[in-house]
């Protein structure tokens, strides 16, 4: 919050992910979690990126984030997919099933949870869920912004085009040309302004002066800066700002060595010039 950046989101995840460690190590669940962020900052909007939607009813999200906008005075950012950590869901009993299944369950869970947040109470009687004149109270606003990561161009990117506020694409760096190509198109194709929908890039970032090219896994370089603050904000600027993408998010290793706040602090400051904030 110090440094000037505008967000901090977290993971809605049970287990450790792959990649990063084994599933027995620590994650806390995301909304009990945010809500403690809630008391402890002033001013950053908090979410997560993203919420699984196979984790909880439509309801019971609704309820969760307009609680969280409460708690943090109109500070909730609403990110949700479809989700897609199949051992999550086998190990802890919720059903996975196809992309296509966990694709059109988003959908029907967007029409109990948009009208909720506004304010309305939806009655569904859908394939997936049930509702009866559903109501989330009390509310902060009338509407929360709302977030969506992923960047398939049949399936996820119309979605955004049609509902969202904010598409956090998942891709590699060269990638992005094309899809905020295909994101311009599917606004443009409903009538839309594309500068109306935000767009950002998860990028993991090694801040180490240390660090070098090699020492990153062939299957993170995609989406990997390095080095000093200086070079991780300059290597954002021409991979991502650059192709066209509005916004950032780090995911911050800060040390070969262990976790500096020193070193996200210090990327914030210099990533000002590029963003502005």
């Amino acid at each position: 919050e110090a440094a000037g950046f505008d967000s901090v989101f977290v993971m809605d995840h049970f287990y450790q992910l792959p990649g990063l460690g084994t599933p027995d190590q620590p994650m806390l669940e995301a909304y009990t979690a945010l809500g403690a962020l809630a008391t402890a900052t002033e001013r950053v909007q908090l979410g997560t990126l993203v919420t699984g939607n196979t984790y909880r009813n439509p309801t019971l999200l609704a309820k969760a984030i307009t609680t969280l906008d409460v708690i943090s005075q109109g500070r909730a950012i609403l990110g949700i997919g479809t989700g897609w950590f199949e051992l999550e869901h086998d190990s802890l009993g919720y059903e996975f099933g196809t992309f296509t299944d966990r694709f059109n369950k988003l959908g029907e869970a967007l029409q109990i949870i948009l009208p909720m947040l506004a304010g309305e109470r939806p009655t569904v009687n859908g394939k997936y869920y049930q509702t009866q004149e559903a109501m989330a109270e009390p509310r902060f606003r009338d509407h929360i912004p709302l977030m969506i990561g992923g960047s398939g161009e049949k399936k996820t990117i119309p979605l955004a085009a049609k509902h969202f506020d904010h598409l956090n694409i998942i891709a590699g760096f060269d990638e992005l040309p094309r899809k905020l190509a295909v994101v311009k198109e599917r606004c443009e194709e409903i009538g839309r302004d594309p500068a109306t929908l935000e767009t950002s890039m998860l990028v993991i970032a090694m801040i180490d002066e240390n660090v070098t090219e090699d020492m990153i896994p062939d299957d993170f370089k995609q989406q990997a800066v390095f080095g000093s603050a200086e070079r991780v904000a300059e290597q954002i600027k021409t991979k991502v700002i650059d192709a066209g993408v509005t916004g950032v998010i780090l995911s911050p290793v800060t040390s070969l060595n262990g976790y500096h706040p020193g070193g996200v602090t210090a990327v914030g400051e210099a990533l000002k010039p590029f963003l502005g904030t």
